[in-house]
């Protein structure tokens, strides 16, 4: 594995792990796995998302946040912790932080159509804006395919940790997943906020992988392990798809959840909105994160304690101030 430090993400080709071709995909496998040891993040062509489908959920995502807050706001429910509906300005802040993020968001979540599936009792309802009719058709539609890449991905995964190609199949299936539109607002007077608020300050995911959707303007960075920021971006026809905490813990740190952020932008330019949708791919909330077997080594010994991946995303809410104690 190559231990030199990237100026930029790797560029990869899902249609080669669709491909059939087993040089193409043996290829892909090793490229994503170095990619993930090295910095964790990669931008990924053909996911599944055509232009059409990405500009019409932009639209309603960009007239929604455009309402009033307090219309907004009729969407919001702090009872759920976040996990679904609206989630107003300054509510997140990064773990170890008390200043709320600049960012307004979104969630939709799992729809379990297996009315055998208990896991369908752990989820609540889905919440949608009457105002933009549209838009649970357009967020539903992204969610299915972009779960359907980041599956893709974990199969890759599974490979590249000589695990069976299936390993994460069940794990994720109606698994806890959220596609969360952001909205990153202007700030009309960046006097008018805490001088340290940011619009993401850094952080890691918490989740299993995350497949961003091209966000539409500069400003997310990655930390590279001599620390070092180095700007992301991503090719129109691409999304970004990097590696969460829950799989850097089961992998005991063999693939890495790299710290990011996104920063402000020029002062001059506080006043212009940001737009970006990740697509946060979590499993059942049954699975263990406890470390693989062969991911513990005496050279890798065991770094965390077992958990579940329910008990590790309650543990983070509470963290990022979207739930209480």
């Amino acid at each position: 594995m190559s231990e030199k430090l990237l100026d930029e993400i790797p560029s990869l080709d899902l249609a080669d792990f669709r491909s059939g071709d087993p040089q193409r995909k043996a290829k892909f496998v090793q490229d994503l796995g170095e990619a993930y040891q090295n910095i964790g993040f990669v931008a990924l062509k053909n996911h599944g998302l055509n232009d059409e489908q990405t500009q019409t959920l932009y639209r309603d995502v960009q007239a929604f946040f455009s309402l009033p807050d307090e219309v907004k706001q009729q969407y919001e429910n702090p009872e759920l912790a976040g996990q679904r509906g609206y989630i107003s300005k300054g509510k997140e802040h990064a773990k170890g932080r008390n200043t709320g993020d600049l960012k307004e968001f979104f969630h939709v979540g799992q729809e379990v159509d297996d009315p055998n599936d208990p896991i369908k009792n752990e989820y609540p309802d889905n919440i949608f804006p009457k105002e933009i009719p549209t838009f649970r058709e357009t967020a539903l539609q992204t969610y299915k395919t972009l779960e359907a890449a980041g599956k893709d991905v974990l199969r890759a995964i599974a490979l590249y940790l000589k695990l069976p190609e299936n390993y994460f199949d069940d794990k994720v299936r109606n698994g806890n997943s959220i596609l969360r539109p952001i909205h990153y607002y202007p700030i009309e007077n960046p006097d008018a906020v805490p001088a340290d608020a940011v619009r993401a300050a850094e952080h890691g995911d918490i989740n299993l992988i995350t497949l961003l959707m091209g966000a539409s303007a500069d400003g997310l960075q990655v930390k590279r392990r001599d620390d070092k920021w180095i700007p992301i971006t991503a090719l129109p026809d691409q999304i970004v798809v990097n590696v969460g905490d829950m799989l850097q813990r089961l992998t005991n740190g063999v693939l890495k959840s790299t710290i990011h952020r996104v920063v402000n932008p020029a002062r001059e330019k506080m006043n212009s909105s940001r737009y970006s949708i990740p697509f946060f791919m979590h499993p059942r909330s049954e699975m263990s994160l406890a470390a693989l077997e062969h991911c513990v080594t005496p050279e890798n010994p065991k770094k965390e304690a077992d958990i579940t991946a329910g008990e590790f995303l309650n543990e983070r809410l509470i963290e990022l101030g979207l739930k209480k104690k």
